[in-house]
């Protein structure tokens, strides 16, 4: 909204008003924005919530301090939520077709964790709302995104090519001239593409199209590719949105793990939109991909603000309104500026915990069928339980998978060099 206003008196010569032209310039506002949103409305409805009597019921599950957290409000998440749309609608381009994406993904998943915590806390249902509708929700939104992203004409990803002078046309725009001789120059290609980061690999980049060919044969590989990429979006969408869900059980850890991975993407985003951060570190450029450095400011500001009353003892939860949401949010941003691949770096704490989850399971009931009594890997998951189980405090643990957690980002940013 401010970013249109602006530009428009910038035509009058407003001092200042060109500011607004800088997506850094927007991405501090947007954050400090956030901030102020989380910190002032973010009270309010805390009061809100208490008056309402919208508290988290404690689930027996054997732990220290548990029941000091009974009736503690939940439904936190509308604070997230609420601190990243205004913001985002205040200094970003609302007509960027990925700024779209991230607002639709924020209230989409925003409303099936709502409709969930709705349940638990005034129909009194511990279950919520039922898993498979959650899933459908997830896969919806996959569906949605990895359409959108496939068909959209405005999304685009950059290639360039040396060209003979004589060959230049009135669609190309020149990038640079050659080293070696002023006959040819270096001209940038716009174009529709089903290519993603992969790490560790040479040339850092993969195709869709190919894998698609690879399994379905060539002829195949046109329709293969779009339903390969948007059977990945869903994937990665429903995968992440539950890691977050099930990470969120200690005070401030999904907050703060959250924060730490949107930090990240912030800085992938910004350098692949960014023509001569791109080409310096040698990876794709995406048209347009930097305008999501805004939101991603906005994302951290609000994550920063509810960690104010989130962190231990929290005065608030975010609950499935919360969980959900920032696990699609981080899907669907690594997704667009094609880093997916590098999700099970990044979140690793969520993929972590996840995994300790499925293996408590499948362990469980292999042990019942084999023993006739089921056996457990943990003591608890998932895993953050299990550590608490063996004695560490509440802080201790969150605290150090934070550590954890930057240790990961660092070398997902590394790993666009490590080739």
């Amino acid at each position: 909204m401010f970013y249109y206003l602006f530009t428009y008196l910038d035509k009058f010569d407003l001092p200042g008003a060109g500011m607004f032209y800088s997506i850094t310039f927007r991405a501090a506002m947007a954050l400090i924005a956030s901030l102020v949103v989380a910190l002032i409305f973010g009270k309010k409805i805390i009061r809100f919530l208490q008056r309402k009597q919208i508290g988290e019921e404690i689930r027996n599950l054997d732990l220290e301090g548990q029941y000091s957290k009974k009736g503690t409000p939940t439904m936190g998440g509308i604070i997230i939520l609420s601190s990243i749309v205004i913001p985002t609608l205040l200094f970003a381009q609302i007509h960027n077709v990925y700024i779209y994406l991230m607002l639709i993904t924020t209230v989409w998943l925003g409303t099936v964790g709502f409709i969930d915590d709705y349940i638990k806390v005034f129909k009194k249902n511990k279950q919520g709302l039922a898993g498979k509708f959650k899933i459908i929700g997830q896969v919806g939104l996959g569906f949605i995104v990895g359409l959108t992203l496939y068909l959209s004409s405005d999304v685009l990803v950059r290639d360039t090519s040396e060209v003979h002078k004589s060959e230049l046309t009135d669609k190309m725009v020149i990038v640079s001239k050659t080293c070696d001789t002023d006959d040819y120059v270096v001209v940038a290609n716009d174009h529709k593409s089903t290519t993603t980061t992969i790490p560790f690999f040479a040339n850092n980049e993969l195709d869709y199209a190919d894998v698609a060919e690879g399994m379905l044969g060539y002829n195949n590989r046109g329709w293969g590719r779009w339903v390969l990429f948007v059977i990945m979006t869903i994937i990665v969408v429903t995968a992440v949105s539950n890691g977050a869900n099930l990470t969120d059980g200690l005070d401030g850890l999904a907050t703060g793990t959250s924060a730490i991975i949107g930090t990240t993407l912030g800085i992938l985003a910004y350098v692949s939109g960014n023509t001569i951060f791109s080409d310096y570190l040698n990876i794709m450029y995406i048209p347009n991909s930097g305008e999501l450095l805004v939101f991603s400011a906005a994302f951290i500001g609000a994550l920063i603000g509810f960690l104010w009353y989130n962190s231990y003892p929290a005065q608030v939860f975010m609950g499935d309104t919360g969980s959900l949401a920032l696990g699609g949010i981080i899907a669907v941003f690594a997704i667009i500026i094609r880093k997916e691949l590098l999700i099970p770096i990044l979140c690793g704490i969520f993929f972590v915990e996840s995994l300790s989850v499925m293996l408590q399971v499948a362990w469980f009931k292999r042990t019942k069928r084999k023993y006739g009594e089921g056996r457990r890997l943990f003591k608890m998951a998932p895993i953050h339980h299990h550590f608490q189980k063996l004695g560490y405090t509440e802080p201790k643990i969150v605290s150090r998978f934070w550590i954890v957690g930057i240790a990961l980002a660092v070398f997902t940013i590394v790993t666009l060099k490590m080739r």
